[in-house]
């Protein structure tokens, strides 16, 4: 189908589930567009503030007779840590490839390019590399995020076919 039509087929849909909503009934489906998602894990960042607390406590020394600074606001200060380290492991990274499209997360939102913006992807043993045209490259890691590495070159095999983008695949 052209896009143009999926577009109008996804406008038809969402009126006619509106309609229906309305009635009582059962909505239809509305997955015309097959997104797939692949995600990682952050373990990384989480570890590293594990250690900065474990350095904290031990420099700041709270059993000790000679801490002077407040003990309640030191220990809401170490649970602020374990708190922010909780929160990046549950955040986890991913990659989203739909039919014209790729997303990720980044420490500055959400990122989305179209196949127009893609230079090329790279596959490497471990890794996949997304250089695109303006900005910079999206890596994806085994060894630091845990991303299934062969189920994403598949998928991005398809994508860089649809679109006639250069793919590289480099080995060891």
């Amino acid at each position: 189908m052209s896009r143009s039509w999926e577009r109008m087929v996804t406008k038809n849909t969402k009126q006619i589930n509106k309609r229906r909503k309305k009635d009582g009934k059962k909505g239809l489906t509305t997955s015309t567009q097959q997104i797939d998602r692949f995600q990682g894990r952050n373990y990384v960042i989480p570890t590293l503030l594990f250690l900065l607390i474990l350095f904290y406590i031990t420099l700041s020394q709270p059993w000790s007779t000679s801490f002077v600074q407040d003990p309640t606001l030191f220990w809401v200060t170490i649970g602020c840590y374990v708190l922010l380290a909780v929160f990046y492991y549950f955040r986890r990274p991913y990659l989203s490839v739909s039919r014209d499209t790729l997303e990720t997360r980044k420490f500055t939102g959400y990122k989305t390019l179209r196949p127009t913006e893609i230079r090329k992807i790279v596959i490497q043993p471990g890794y996949v590399i997304v250089e695109s045209v303006k900005g910079t490259n999206w890596v994806f890691s085994r060894l630091m995020n845990r991303f299934p590495i062969d189920r994403m070159a598949d998928r991005l095999k398809t994508f860089t076919d649809l679109h006639h983008i250069e793919m590289e695949v480099k080995a060891k």
